[in-house]
Formats: C-alpha cells, sequence, structure tokens
C-alpha cells in the first residue's frame, strides 16, 4: 500500500471570508465552498452535531489544496497559546513559492498579515518569510533567484 498523492491541508478559521481573501491574494484561487453537517461527518471527526462551513482553495498549478473550515458547532477551539512561535510542536507553516515575495508580502499585509521576522536571502538560491496571516497561521513564501 502507498499513498497515491497528498490531497489538501486542513485549516480550522474563525473567519471565513478574510481567510478566503487572505489566500485569494496570496494567489489562490476559490474552487468551491460548501455547507457541511449530518451523522456521517459527526462520524469521520469523532464530534456529534458538526456543522460547518468550508472553502476548497487550489493553487493555480492545480495540484496544490487547502480546505479552510469555519465550525459552527461544535465551536472552535483556541491553539495554546495564540499567534504560537514556529517551534511550537504540529503544524507550524504552509510553503508557497511565489514569483516576487516582496509584492506578495505587501498584498498580504493589506489583508492584516505580518512578517514574523523578515525577508531573508538563502544563498544564491532563494529569498525566503515567514508571514503571520488570519488565524494566526504561517504561511512562509519563497521566491527563487535567477
Amino acid at each position: 500500500m502507498t499513498i497515491q498523492r497528498m490531497d489538501h491541508v486542513g485549516v480550522v478559521v474563525d473567519d471565513l471570508e478574510a481567510a478566503i481573501a487572505f489566500f485569494v491574494e496570496l494567489g489562490m484561487e476559490l474552487e468551491g465552498e460548501a455547507p457541511i453537517e449530518g451523522r456521517w461527518v459527526d462520524r469521520v471527526v469523532g464530534f456529534d452535531g458538526v456543522r460547518v462551513d468550508i472553502a476548497m482553495m487550489r493553487t493555480p498549478d492545480g495540484h496544490g489544496r487547502l480546505e479552510l473550515t469555519e465550525f459552527h458547532t461544535p465551536t472552535a477551539v483556541s491553539a495554546e497559546p495564540e499567534n504560537a512561535p514556529g517551534n511550537t510542536l504540529g503544524l507550524r507553516s504552509i510553503m508557497f513559492a511565489v514569483d516576487d515575495i516582496d509584492a506578495t508580502v505587501a498584498g498580504l499585509r493589506a489583508h492584516g498579515a505580518e512578517l514574523v521576522g523578515e525577508v531573508a536571502q538563502y544563498q544564491d538560491s532563494y529569498r525566503l518569510c515567514y508571514v503571520r496571516g488570519p488565524e494566526g497561521i504561517i504561511v512562509a513564501l519563497a521566491e527563487q533567484l535567477s
């Protein structure tokens, strides 16, 4: 048995519309939105009475997908600590390759994003940074240098 592919990464958010706008600004495309509820989802996630709205985002090349989920019931629980630093155990960042890191950071700042550190260069290969977006999500950005 082997993995066929990585289908998507799921991110729970408190404001679905703001999260969609943030990832659209980053360059992702909204693939679709849907309300989800019913016994089948209760069984999958291990809660009773699940009611969520989801938005599926995809990268322009069609290979990467991000599922944004806003819980109505049960109420979403904040992670501890809020705005966890990069060395906190668990999923910490999602990395995207971009063509212009400065323009990308400027566009994301218009949606409330903040640099975690600064834009730094790795050898003659990449410019990299971490940006904290909605719900404290850390988005890593990488611009390959020619």
